[in-house]
């Protein structure tokens, strides 16, 4: 009878980080809200960070359909932005200078847009952070040819990780936690997360050329265009992946 591998000694204590934002460009939209976390190797969080940040631009109505928060709520109950995004880079900052790896679905997402908004407020951003995990670089690569979206929801339900509460910033975080404590129990990791770390980057950039070659053949875009591949920060987000 097999058994699933056992979960890797640098998964069993793992932060979490996710974002809720105005919108897709990471070089032009802001954070709304934001959670950071550490998980057991349960997955159990055991500390835990929120902001709700006042953007000082209106959330469009279609951010606002997917997150729940609207623009006045942001502004009544909000925190400066400066002071938000300073608390977040502060709070991996030190996850990461601890050495804990940081779980983030869609990783380059999520600390692109991070870095161009403590340039934004002038905030030294994370510089190469590392190590970071992504359940969706991951779960693409150890099981590329599955059928259909890689959204956090779907994916969640694939690994059978409980997720209540989508698009809430601190339920996305914990799920993406999970989801990566669930692929290491199914799938053979490498011996360190730095490993993975530097193997994610390899397959994040293949994943974007092999992407790029479906977009031109289906014409979603002109040939000419290259989905950026760089992980797990890039400088722009143009053309969009869905996940």
């Amino acid at each position: 009878m097999s058994t699933s591998p056992a979960l890797p000694s640098w998964l069993t204590r793992v932060g979490v980080f996710d974002l809720e934002t105005t919108g897709i460009d990471v070089t032009r939209d802001r954070i709304v809200s934001a959670h950071v976390g550490v998980l057991d190797h349960h997955g159990a969080e055991i500390a835990a960070r929120t902001w709700l940040a006042d953007p000082g631009i209106p959330i469009p109505d279609a951010a606002t359909a997917i997150h729940g928060i609207t623009s006045e709520r942001a502004r009544r109950n909000g925190a400066p932005a400066a002071q938000v995004v300073a608390g977040i880079v502060g709070a991996l900052r030190s996850l990461l200078d601890q050495g804990v790896p940081i779980v983030a679905y869609n990783a380059a997402f999520d600390f692109s847009l991070l870095t161009h908004e403590a340039r934004r407020h002038g905030i030294a951003p994370l510089e190469s952070p590392s190590p970071v995990i992504d359940p969706l670089v991951i779960d693409k690569a150890y099981d590329r040819y599955r059928p259909g979206k890689r959204t956090l929801e779907i994916v969640a339900a694939h690994y059978r990780v409980d997720l209540t509460g989508a698009h809430d910033a601190s339920a996305d975080a914990v799920a993406a936690g999970r989801v990566a404590q669930a692929l290491a129990q199914r799938f053979p990791m490498p011996e360190s997360a730095g490993e993975l770390h530097t193997r994610q980057i390899g397959w994040a950039r293949a994943q974007a050329a092999s992407l790029t070659d479906y977009f031109v053949r289906i014409g979603r875009i002109d040939p000419a265009e290259r989905l950026d591949g760089r992980w797990p920060v890039r400088d722009d987000d143009r053309i969009r992946l869905d996940v």
